[in-house]
């Protein structure tokens, strides 16, 4: 089956000007990333449907022919470029006339609608206006509208495309108890710079560590009770975020599953890992201070394990050398890289005889 991306055109596909009327070919520009964006989806196996309002086209104020020079040129545009559109539907008549060919109506769309071909739980409708949201809520699919400062919205190209077309894996977790609160958001399959915030600057260097160098996109905000001691915030924090992994890896399939050893100047780091379902930790090696930072040096290990409790992980880690600060961030970024190699997707296959992970 098929997903049809349906997209506006004026203010969507190219740039709206400040009369509405794109009826001369300098008024031409494209939308920022358009183009990437709609090649990925392409290759994530869309098609392409442009459903557009075009106020008054057709009579003295909006010659046919000021709309389809201008028009022509765009799709040449697009087609040069590997997007070619299944369909082209324009409604030429004013908001006044309620006619149920225009959006948000979904007049334009019986064919469609009775097209079994069509995926319509991946298909989705991108516009710039409100009318093109509660168009995709009558068709009863999803809909985005892109970010302008006329009217709004939350979307940019690049977002709908990886929304679209990577099916990512995303999890937010929040865990509140009496002594902690704590937010957890992850999404596997997108890098961002990692944003945290625990009240322990040391451990938020040390988990900033799992972002960057796991590839992933990463957010923590913790509170905890740092007036009693440090235990309940790292702690939790390992909870949350074991939780959030489990959680955004859903049925696992596809993922390398395993994964690293690592040097740091005199230290060596070595994560064994395993996302098997069946939570173990164990770890090797000491430290001679009491505290790296502000982050006691035992709460090191009390925080892979909880991790691992949390995320059903399987984790060996093993660290030596000299430099108690280069064995604690050897150890994050052990893991870090460890989980580079396991979390992303390689195809569908599930990696396991037993059938589950």
């Amino acid at each position: 089956m098929t997903p049809i991306l349906f997209v506006d055109r004026d203010g969507t596909l190219i740039e709206e000007p400040a009369d509405f009327q794109i009826d001369a070919y300098e008024k031409l520009r494209f939308v920022r990333d358009v183009i990437p964006a709609m090649l990925k989806l392409r290759d994530a196996g869309y098609q392409f449907v442009i459903v557009s309002n075009q106020d008054g086209l057709g009579t003295e104020g909006y010659p046919q022919a000021s709309f389809d020079g201008p028009n022509d040129l765009m799709l040449q545009i697009f087609a040069s470029q590997g997007i070619t559109f299944r369909d082209v539907l324009i409604d030429g008549t004013w908001p006044q006339d309620n006619a149920p060919t225009r959006k948000p109506g979904i007049g334009l769309m019986l064919p469609y609608l009775q097209d079994r071909s069509i995926d319509w739980s991946r298909s989705a409708m991108v516009g710039d206006r409100l009318t093109d949201i509660q168009f995709a809520e009558n068709m009863k699919i999803r809909g985005f509208q892109l970010r302008t400062e006329q009217f709004g919205g939350d979307w940019d190209w690049t977002s709908i495309a990886h929304e679209l077309a990577d099916a990512p894996r995303r999890a937010t977790v929040q865990r509140n108890t009496k002594e902690t609160k704590i937010r957890v958001e992850v999404d596997l399959d997108r890098t961002a710079e990692p944003q945290t915030h625990t009240g322990l600057p040391f451990f938020d260097h040390m988990l900033e560590q799992i972002g960057k160098h796991g590839g992933f996109a990463l957010s923590v905000q913790a509170e905890g009770d740092l007036h009693i001691d440090e235990h309940h915030t790292i702690e939790d924090t390992g909870l949350a975020l074991g939780q959030a992994l489990r959680e955004a890896l859903g049925d696992k399939r596809g993922i390398g599953r395993y994964g690293f050893t690592l040097p740091m100047d005199e230290t060596l780091a070595s994560a064994a890992l395993d996302f098997s379902g069946r939570p173990y930790f164990v770890f090797e090696g000491e430290f001679k201070r009491e505290r790296v930072g502000d982050m006691p040096t035992e709460l090191v290990p009390h925080f892979f394990r909880s991790l691992c409790d949390a995320a059903g992980l399987n984790l060996h880690l093993s660290v030596r050398g000299d430099n108690d600060h280069h064995k604690v961030e050897a150890c994050f970024k052990a893991l870090a890289r460890a989980l580079r190699q396991a979390l992303p997707r390689q195809g569908t296959a599930l990696p396991s005889t037993k059938g589950a992970l």
